[in-house]
């Protein structure tokens, strides 16, 4: 009786895992601005290190989350005030078996250090949107410091 017990006990637990899983996914994803992001959390083998997981747009800041994780808070946060897109590649290698085929890799830099996102060839024209964009009521440091003629 004791063994019908435990595995009860533990196919519970596995249930509520999941259900936790998908319902922090489904919080964060109901809100709109989320896209599909994978990123390169170690270079130690060539062409390994990926994780997936989604990005969410809040103000200034892209948030990453990863996919399979209990943590409400972001994983990594690219701030779009120092973060600039240095190389643009397709996957190779052992690459191409860890993400889809329409997949698009950027190598960053940011004020902390280099970052490598991958995301679909479609959702990268919105973040080189989103990342050349100043916010509402934001000027530009090189239009603020011209002088333009009146109107």
């Amino acid at each position: 009786m004791e063994i019908v017990e435990g595995i009860g006990i533990g196919v519970a637990v596995v249930v509520v895992a999941l259900l936790i899983l998908f319902i922090r996914r489904a919080l964060f994803t109901r809100s709109g601005g989320i896209i599909r992001l994978s990123v390169r959390v170690t270079t130690v083998l060539d062409g390994r290190g990926w994780s997936p997981g989604f990005g969410r747009f809040a103000g200034d800041q892209l948030r990453w989350y990863r996919m399979f994780s209990f943590a409400l808070r972001p994983k990594r946060v690219l701030s779009r005030k120092g973060l600039a897109v240095e190389r643009r590649r397709l996957p190779e290698g052992q690459e191409r078996l860890s993400m889809p085929a329409d997949w698009v890799i950027l190598r960053c830099t940011s004020d902390h250090a280099p970052v490598e996102i991958a995301m679909a060839r479609s959702t990268v024209t919105g973040f080189l949107s989103w990342l050349e964009a100043a916010p509402p009521g934001a000027a530009s440091p090189r239009l603020a410091s011209q002088d333009w003629p009146a109107a």
